[in-house]
């Protein structure tokens, strides 16, 4: 009898091993939200899980405050013509947003988008900014594509909130056809962890680099010509691993070196072995070696630092974005918003 007992407390505690590592590996789902307005979304910055700003074509922007239930749809007076890809948002009521093209415009709300001021214009020919990002509430930067004659990346930063922004003159130069694609605004990073500053940003086009300071590496990610290259960059907190995804958006279902990681903070960089199902517009951190991206051909995530990939969801998206603690995910594309909630 005691030697009964003993194997049907093991069969239990095989049991509920074995439940709970199910439990743990469950394909999450997304749940779709309301349809927005806005044709194409680019733009996206998570507050917390109550407030998500996002913005896109047509000048328009979109607010929930009430994690994703009910959304305010708003335009930018006079904009109606802006492709408004890059956003960075404080809270419900400050928030910032940088169009794609030429004239460039920075736009800064005070007040949920009730008011907007240009806080900066730029009118150069061929001026095209890619992101925007903030170290902190003060500090932020804004990164554009090459402009000739001597094909200098465009750079811009603010140390002010975005009220007062100013050219960096003497920035990276690009190299013959390289430069940003301002698919999801998230070719550069910047964050704080302890007393370090983690950052880095990723090129694409005929030369596709990762580049950190002085530090530049040319990644094995495919490459070559205007539509391949890197498009995406994410780190974890401590910056030791990062995850790159990209891939050619003329073929969204070419899974052909379209993913990379680093485990040693980008010195060196890796092929996934197991890659995500084709061209990726956006990769997200979300907790310990949790990453997920996604694109025009599907959604995916990866549990283990960006090695392997598994499918998510057929269902394509242009941008996504984590909620601080990690739990909610979400995400925005051409006329849809989704969601994903972890355990």
């Amino acid at each position: 009898m005691q030697k009964f007992g003993k194997s049907l407390l093991l069969l239990h505690s095989v049991f509920f091993f074995h439940f709970f590592n199910a439990y743990a590996q469950t394909k999450p789902a997304i749940k779709l939200l309301e349809t927005p307005p806005i044709a194409s979304i680019r733009g996206m910055s998570v507050v917390n899980d109550s407030i998500i700003w996002v913005s896109g074509t047509g000048g328009q922007v979109g607010l929930t405050t009430d994690g994703g239930e009910h959304w305010h749809w708003m335009k930018v007076p006079d904009h109606d013509s802006m492709d408004w890809r890059s956003l960075h948002a404080f809270s419900a009521q400050r928030a910032l947003l940088l169009n794609a093209g030429s004239p460039a415009h920075v736009m800064r709300t005070a007040d949920g988008g009730k008011t907007w001021d240009k806080e900066y214009e730029d009118t150069t020919k061929g001026i095209f900014f890619d992101d925007i990002v903030f170290l902190d509430d003060q500090e932020g930067y804004a990164i554009g594509d090459p402009i000739a004659p001597d094909a200098k990346f465009a750079f811009i930063l603010t140390y002010d909130g975005g009220k007062t922004w100013m050219k960096r003159q003497h920035y990276l130069y690009a190299e013959p056809g390289e430069a940003l694609f301002a698919a999801s605004g998230t070719n550069l990073v910047c964050h704080r962890y302890g007393s370090s500053i983690i950052q880095g940003m990723i090129t694409g086009g005929k030369v596709s680099r990762f580049i950190h300071n002085n530090d530049i590496v040319v990644l094995p990610i495919t490459q070559g010509s205007p539509s391949k290259g890197a498009f995406s960059l994410a780190f974890e907190r401590d910056g030791q691993k990062g995850v790159i995804v990209g891939g050619d958006y003329l073929h969204d279902r070419d899974t052909t070196r379209n993913c990379v990681y680093t485990t040693d903070s980008g010195k060196t960089w890796t092929v996934s072995t197991a890659a995500p199902g084709g061209y990726r517009s956006c990769v997200v951190h979300v907790k310990d070696d949790v990453f997920i991206t996604t694109g025009t051909s599907g959604t995916d995530i990866s549990r283990d630092g960006g090695v392997h990939w598994e499918k998510i969801s057929n269902e394509g998206f242009h941008v996504a974005g984590v909620s601080p603690g990690g739990n909610k995910i979400w995400l925005a594309g051409s006329r849809k918003l989704g969601m994903i909630t972890l355990p």
